[in-house]
Parts: structure tokens; sequence; C-alpha cells
């Protein structure tokens, strides 16, 4: 949707400080944004040297408290965890591409003083992105997390596969036998999902994917629902069963036979920033190769 423009004047750096390229483009953005006027944060135990340049140091749970816009630098990883820190403060994360993939990340670094100033300037979109909070039951206590691209059951530490029970709305839907399950947003249809052979949803696409992980039957398929539906998985009994839970690649805990854990809508959602001729489909074809035949003919505008 297009945007209203923001001033934003509070602009927060967020990179893994241990590559090199990501060091190099933080390093060079923070220079840019001082000669733009802006005020730079960054997080407080990032080992990122900018030198001269001056740049706020602040702890990671609280260094979007105060900006106006999260920079990530990085891959998607890297744009996962920005949405974290900035969904609960409701700023938006732009992405900046130092990674492999980057469906989330779409700023090249070639361009991105240029591209970093049209948004600066206000022309850009803006791309709201539902999120995940995953509830884990285990004993009498509780653990939280929220994802913006799936929360993940698998199994952990031992080879054997996992036996669970799947629940929506309340209602019995499946007894699996696999390696785990994914619950993935539209916007991590593309992510793991997508490697246990799930569709990709569209965005803007209010619906979740549930897509078993390496199934021990074949008509054990993913399956699609509406994005508030109350998913949940219990574990089931077997030999030397342990599963783990991760939202966003990042562990939550542990799922025993006695507890559950329970996907649902999360509270917050994120807010992505593109540039002005961002176009979905254009990074699909990018990123998964499509229409890279020689008897294909690109459109006379696709560049």
């Amino acid at each position: 949707m297009p945007a209203t423009p923001a001033v934003f004047a509070n602009i927060a750096l967020v990179g893994n400080d241990r590559d090199t390229r990501v060091v190099e483009s933080m390093q060079i953005l923070a220079v840019h944004l001082h000669s733009r006027g802006r005020k730079v944060f960054a997080e407080s135990d990032s080992a990122v040297d900018f030198g001269a340049t001056r740049v706020e140091r602040r702890p990671a749970s609280k260094l979007a408290a105060e900006a106006n816009l999260v920079v990530a630098i990085g891959g998607d990883g890297t744009m996962l965890h920005a949405a974290r820190l900035a969904s609960p403060h409701a700023v938006p994360v732009l992405g900046v591409n130092r990674g492999r993939l980057g469906f989330l990340a779409d700023i090249g670094s070639q361009d991105v003083r240029d591209r970093l100033d049209e948004i600066l300037e206000g022309r850009y979109v803006q791309d709201k992105r539902a999120m995940l909070t995953a509830t884990l039951t285990a004993g009498s206590g509780e653990l939280i997390g929220q994802a913006l691209n799936d929360v993940v059951l698998q199994k952990w530490q031992t080879g054997r596969t996992l036996d669970f029970e799947t629940w929506i709305d309340g209602r019995y839907v499946n007894t699996h036998r696999a390696d785990g399950l994914v619950v993935a947003t539209a916007t991590g249809s593309t992510a793991y999902a997508l490697s246990c052979g799930g569709p990709i949803l569209y965005p803007e696409l209010d619906a979740l994917v549930l897509a078993p992980i390496c199934p021990h039957t074949l008509s054990d398929r993913p399956i699609v629902v509406r994005s508030s539906s109350q998913v949940e998985i219990r574990l089931l009994e077997r030999l030397e069963t342990q599963a783990q839970v991760t939202c966003d690649g990042v562990s939550l805990g542990a799922l025993a036979l006695d507890g559950k854990l329970a996907v649902a809508a999360a509270s917050t959602s994120v807010t992505l920033l593109h540039p002005q001729d961002y176009d979905y489909f254009r990074i699909l074809r990018s990123k998964l190769r499509w229409g890279r035949g020689d008897r294909v003919q690109r459109p006379e505008s696709e560049d």
C-alpha cells in the first residue's frame, strides 16, 4: 500500500558483526545517515567499530524503543531478528540484503545509499506482515515466543521420528508420524515450509500453512487454514522421543509428553518498507529462478 511519508529522525542499525560485508555496510550507512542529519543507534553487544561516527548503543530489547526505523543489514535471518525487536514498538523495518537469498531484505548493497535516501524522503511502500505467537506449556509454566516466519516442532537429539496430533480451533485434525511440523505465516511460506512441499502464499493473504516435515506417509500433506485459527500440537508417547520448538529458528524449549504447543496469530505485526518499485513477483522470479529457459520471452518492462 502507498505510504504516508514519515520523518525518520532516529534510525537503528542491526547486523551480524561477524560478517565483514555486513560490518562494512553498517559503517557506510552510519556515516551516510549522519550526513543526512539522523541519529544512529546500534546494539550494545555489537562489536562493529564505527570509528569517529557517533552511534548510540542500546540493549537489544530497547533498541527500537526510541527509533523511528530499524535498518537490518544481512540476510533474512537478520530481518527476522529485527522484526522481533521492532514489532512491540510498531517501528518499521527496512532490509538491506548482504545474505544469500533475501526474500525479505530486498535492497541491494550496490545502491543502498540512494535507496535509503528515497526512504528518508518518503518515497516508499509499506507492507504489513502478520506474526505468530507460540505458547509452550511445560509442567506448571509457560514459555512464549513470537515469529514472523514460522513456529517449528522438530525431533531433537535422537534420530527417531515424532508421533503427534494436530488440533485446529479445538477440532482434531490428524495424527502424524514425522520429523516435525512447520506452522508458517504467508511470509514464512517461502522459508522452511517451502522445503517441506508447502505452497507459496502471497504475503497479504490471511492464512497459515501447516507442513509436516518428512512425514512417514505420503498422504500427510501440507494444509492451509485461516490466520485466525488456533493451532494446537500434542506429542504422543514413543520410545526415546524428544521434541524441540523453535520460533524463527530460535529455540523456545522442549515439548514434553504432558505439555502442548499452541500457535495463534500474534497481537502485534511488523511493517516492512520497500522502494516504490518493489514487486513481490519479481523477487520470486529472481530468487526461485523462474522463467530461465531459452524459450521464455521476458516482457520488455523487465530488467
